[in-house]
C-alpha cells in the first residue's frame, strides 16, 4: 500500500510539471535595443489573466549609465504602462481583452552611450505570476498539499485556455464560412455576368450580319 501511495504522488508531481509545460506561463527574454528605433514583444493573451513582468538594463560598459522608456498597450490600444528614463521595474496589470499584448523597448533621446542596450525581461503570466509563497502562508498548507493546489491552478489554467482555443476556432470558423460563401456568391454573379456579356456579344453580331446581309 505504502508503494502504491508512493506511485500515485510520483505520478501527481508528474502530471503537475507536465500541465505547467502546457500552460505558457513564464518567459524570460534578453532584448537588444538598438540605439535608435524600437524594440516590440508581443503576446496573446486571454481575457482575465494576470501578468507580472519586470525588466531591468545590463549595462555593457560600466561608464556608461543608459536609461529606457517603456510602454506597454492592450490590443486595443490602451496604454498599461509607461515609464521613461529608467533602468529597472516592474509591469503588473489584469488582462481586460483577448489579444496581442505589446511591450515596446527604446533608448531614451536624452540617454548618454548612444549604442545598443541590452535588457533583460521576465514577463510571467497565469499560474506563474501567482504568489504560492503567500497562499501557503495565509492558508498554512504546505509540501504536498501546496503542490497539490498548484496542480489545481495549472488545470484551471489548462482548461480556461482549452476554452479560449475553442473559442477562436469557432470565430475563424465562422469567418471562414462567410467568406466561403462569399467567394461562392462572387463566382455565381461572375458566371451570370460572362453568360449575359457572351449573349449581348452573339445578338449584337447576329444583327450585324443582318444589317450587313450576309445572313
Amino acid at each position: 500500500m505504502r508503494n502504491r501511495g508512493v506511485s500515485t504522488l510520483l505520478l501527481l508531481f508528474f502530471f503537475f510539471f507536465f500541465s505547467i509545460n502546457l500552460v505558457p506561463s513564464a518567459l524570460a527574454i534578453w532584448l537588444t535595443v538598438p540605439a535608435t528605433g524600437t524594440k516590440c514583444v508581443s503576446e496573446e493573451i486571454q481575457h482575465n489573466v494576470v501578468v507580472l513582468a519586470d525588466y531591468v538594463v545590463i549595462p555593457s560598459d560600466h561608464s556608461k549609465n543608459p536609461t529606457l522608456a517603456v510602454k506597454v498597450t492592450s490590443p486595443y490600444g490602451n496604454n498599461l504602462h509607461h515609464s521613461e528614463n529608467t533602468t529597472h521595474g516592474n509591469i503588473a496589470f489584469t488582462t481586460q481583452e483577448a489579444g496581442n499584448y505589446l511591450a515596446c523597448f527604446w533608448v531614451d533621446s536624452h540617454s548618454q552611450g548612444g549604442g545598443e542596450v541590452n535588457v533583460n525581461l521576465d514577463w510571467k503570466i497565469g499560474i506563474a505570476a501567482k504568489d504560492w509563497d503567500s497562499v501557503a502562508r495565509k492558508e498554512k498548507i504546505e509540501g504536498v498539499e501546496l503542490e497539490l493546489r498548484k496542480l489545481e491552478g495549472a488545470v484551471e489554467a489548462i482548461h480556461e485556455n482549452l476554452l479560449y482555443l475553442k473559442g477562436r476556432e469557432a470565430e475563424m470558423r465562422i469567418v471562414s464560412e462567410k467568406t466561403n460563401a462569399r467567394v461562392a456568391w462572387f463566382s455565381i454573379m461572375s458566371l451570370g455576368i460572362c453568360i449575359t456579356v457572351s449573349g449581348l456579344q452573339l445578338w449584337y453580331l447576329k444583327r450585324f450580319f443582318q444589317k450587313k446581309k450576309l445572313i
